[in-house]
């Protein structure tokens, strides 16, 4: 399966992103323009993404996560991937692309990988209520959280909304 790795074993690559993390937001002087915040109450973890967006593409993103490594890492690598990318490109970004370019995490942390981009679709989402704009983007597309059982995110969260 794509994006799993063996048992607790994490690639080198995450671990250099859980120990030296990128484009952390380190303080409250960063100017975004788009802001996202979510957290998972199955794991506890949090984490809030702001965006710098100019002629259409994400140009800065800063992040917070206060998680365990998968999820630190994670968005770590989330922000390097998306600086760059069209508002699009990036909103359609999934956790397995992510997990991909961190050479897997252990099976039983991938659903730690899924808040990143959930934090960047809220990003965008305020960039573009904040500036007038309808989201083109935003379809009823579902991710695919748990690939053995095809569960989706959305089938989960309706499951916690009942």
């Amino acid at each position: 399966m794509s994006g799993f790795t063996n048992d607790w074993v994490y690639t080198d690559t995450v671990k250099d992103h859980f120990m030296h993390p990128r484009n952390v937001w380190e303080d409250d002087t960063f100017a975004y323009d788009g802001f996202g915040q979510v957290g998972s109450l199955a794991c506890g973890d949090q984490m809030r993404v702001g965006i710098v967006v100019s002629d259409g593409k994400i140009t800065d993103l800063k992040w917070q996560t206060y998680g365990c490594a998968s999820a630190i890492a994670s968005t770590s690598m989330m922000s390097e991937i998306v600086i760059g990318m069209t508002l699009e490109e990036a909103y359609h970004l999934t956790p397995s692309m992510i997990t991909d370019r961190l050479g897997g995490l252990p099976q039983h942390k991938f659903h730690c990988s899924v808040l990143g981009d959930k934090a960047l679709r809220a990003a965008i989402d305020n960039y573009l209520e904040t500036h007038g704009m309808d989201n083109p983007y935003k379809k009823n597309v579902a991710k695919i959280i748990c690939e053995c059982k095809g569960i989706t995110d959305q089938q989960i969260e309706e499951l916690v909304k009942t």
